[in-house]
């Protein structure tokens, strides 16, 4: 009989009533907690800091920081302004001094070429001190300028108190050899119109052979009705 109990008390699971909570308020109660935990934490530290005197020194080195770095900004900006205003006048100085290179340079290509003018307008002076009647040719000059091109000046004058302008045209011919043969230029398809009421400066290029040897050069001014009025040869 006993043992019946016995096993019978063995045999019988135990049961055990615990107060069951919702998972909601488990998580929401541990939340608090450990906000609880980490708000005293803080308070603990801020007071250390206070106690300590670590945060007002660290307020006043950020304040003093500041106060420097703002000081630095503004020397900064007074050099970048000083250093923008002398680029500035350097640039200036610059330009205005390229200016008067440029100006010197046309300067001294304007009196190299009033001196060509006048060298050649003195040489177009009679040697008696007047002009004679008619027309007539003078500062006849041709230079080889490069292989197969040939530059050319001259003056055209006409003399007499009441001249009336005079119409025309001019030729000029070149004469040499051309590989080793006489050669003279062919004469061209239109000759230049000449306009000349005292005088008239005539220049120009003309083109030859490249391996034309040029030897002489002759001009030759005529009118409206193809007579000549004016002739000059030039040995060179």
């Amino acid at each position: 009989m006993r043992w019946k109990l016995l096993r019978r008390r063995l045999a019988t699971p135990r049961v055990t009533v615990r107060r069951h909570l919702p998972w909601p308020i488990r998580w929401l109660s541990g939340a608090l907690v450990l906000g609880f935990s980490a708000a005293i934490a803080l308070w603990a530290f801020e007071t250390g800091k206070d106690l300590a005197g670590l945060d007002r020194s660290a307020k006043a080195e950020l304040a003093r920081l500041r106060d420097e770095q703002a000081g630095l900004k503004e020397e900064r900006d007074k050099a970048q302004a000083l250093a923008n205003t002398a680029d500035s006048l350097l640039k200036t100085e610059k330009a205005a001094e390229d200016r008067l290179a440029a100006q010197l340079r046309q300067s001294e290509a304007d009196k190299l070429a009033l001196k060509a003018d006048l060298g050649f307008f003195q040489q177009l002076i009679p040697q008696g001190g007047g002009t004679p009647e008619g027309l007539a040719v003078r500062g006849f000059q041709v230079e080889v300028a490069a292989p197969g091109h040939v530059r050319y000046q001259l003056l055209v004058v006409q003399g007499g108190r009441n001249a009336v302008q005079f119409n025309g045209r001019y030729e000029l011919t070149l004469s040499g050899t051309l590989n080793g043969q006489p050669w003279t230029s062919p004469p061209a398809a239109s000759n230049p119109a000449l306009q000349v009421k005292q005088y008239a400066r005539v220049e120009g290029m003309l083109d030859c052979p490249p391996q034309a040897v040029v030897k002489s050069a002759q001009v030759k001014v005529t009118d409206a009705g193809g007579a000549v009025r004016a002739l000059q040869t030039l040995k060179l």
